[in-house]
């Protein structure tokens, strides 16, 4: 089977570094779909505006090399623990295929390259080709009590981020606004560290909405660095 993109994804991502781990950890984390020309009618989108959310399948398209290998180390376990690839979300997969389930924002169907969708809470690259578009449906998709292995047996720890007022000032001279900064403030509360670095000393950096951004942690706080 010979499949090609429908869409390309837009967001505040412009590097891995910093995405959310998984999609819905940020509700208020903004991105929006563009379809391709030959997909690009509001007839491919008739019923979507009765629904709520929607399944993306998309490409982890900056992993460049080909993963063979059948075990990977998830985030939830340190990144020193293996468990099958097939047993995780890891983005290193055979086919390098992702699924995530987004909330819709608005279907803005007037502009120049509508019908575009406004989506909230996506873990996806900006530029991220989209091979499908579902949408999510409760009695099918939603397990109440479903196990969640090593999931439900290690709880992720936050990061406490401390935005301070010259940061702010600083962070608006570069050209965010208040709703990017609160966006800023949750992603990097997610901790995108490697699991397995605790070094107070090191200094992470991450583009996030055209800005790199830096910071380092220290006793479970995150700072910005200029």
């Amino acid at each position: 089977m010979t499949i090609e993109p429908i869409a390309y994804f837009h967001s505040p991502f412009n590097s891995k570094f910093g995405i959310p781990k998984q999609s819905g950890i940020i509700e208020s984390l903004k991105g929006y779909i563009v379809f391709e020309p030959k997909f690009r009618n509001a007839d491919a989108l008739r019923g979507m505006e009765g629904f709520d959310y929607i399944w993306l399948i998309w490409e982890f398209s900056a992993n460049k090399d080909y993963s063979s290998s059948l075990m990977v180390r998830p985030p939830r376990l340190g990144g020193n623990e293996k468990v099958g690839v097939f047993a995780s979300r890891s983005p290193f997969r055979p086919n390098k295929l992702g699924l995530s389930s987004v909330k819709i924002d608005f279907i803005d169907y007037d502009d120049k390259d509508g019908p575009i969708i406004h989506v909230l809470g996506a873990d996806i690259m900006d530029g991220t080709p989209i091979y499908d578009i579902k949408p999510y449906v409760t009695y099918a998709d939603s397990h109440d009590n479903a196990r969640c292995g090593f999931v439900d047996r290690n709880k992720w720890t936050k990061l406490d981020v401390a935005i301070t007022d010259d940061d702010r000032v600083k962070l608006i001279q570069a050209g965010m606004n208040e709703e990017l900064i609160a966006e800023l403030t949750e992603v990097i509360s997610e901790d995108p560290r490697p699991q397995y670095q605790d070094d107070k000393d090191k200094v992470y950096g991450m583009s996030f909405a055209g800005l790199d951004v830096h910071f380092v942690v220290s006793s479970g706080k995150a700072a910005l660095i200029w």
